[in-house]
């Protein structure tokens, strides 16, 4: 919910931190583009390399063969970048949900545009179709003037 600007805030004690969520699945979005990326796999492949070589050839070991901690730590990556990418998700999921409201709601307009503009077309075949064309006048001015011609021989 966002805070109104015609009122004060409410002085209250928290005791859980106040976080944006807008900005927190702003944030989740740019992480999960990242760990799409080749750069990212890049990085992280040297890393890992980096982190094995250190520890195989380097006097100074810290984490020494098996790799309990590295393992330890793409653990904890992966933890967390599981969630954030399911958070950006389901945000894509709610633009798509709004778009293709957007889309269905201008796709009824133009329905109804259509439909009407077609009704117009139609009435205006019908009064077309209704006026005396140059062709029925000439041929209407021939036929009275038969009549009358033949009217005054008689």
């Amino acid at each position: 919910m966002t805070e109104r600007l015609d009122q004060p805030r409410d002085v209250t004690m928290r005791l859980r931190p106040h976080y944006d969520p807008e900005a927190f699945g702003r944030l989740s979005e740019q992480i999960a583009r990242f760990l799409g990326t080749a750069r990212f796999l890049v990085y992280m492949t040297v890393f890992v390399t980096v982190w094995m070589a250190w520890n195989a050839v380097a006097p100074f070991r810290f984490d020494p063969y098996p790799f309990i901690f590295l393992t330890l730590m793409l653990s904890l990556q992966a933890s967390y970048a599981a969630p954030l990418i399911l958070l950006a998700q389901n945000r894509q999921a709610d633009r798509d949900r709004v778009q293709y409201e957007q889309d269905r709601t201008a796709a009824e307009r133009n329905q109804a545009e259509i439909e009407y503009l077609t009704r117009e077309i139609a009435a205006l075949r019908i009064a077309i179709g209704e006026t005396a064309t140059r062709d029925y006048i000439r041929s209407e001015l021939q036929r009275l003037q038969e009549e009358l011609g033949g009217s005054r021989n008689q």
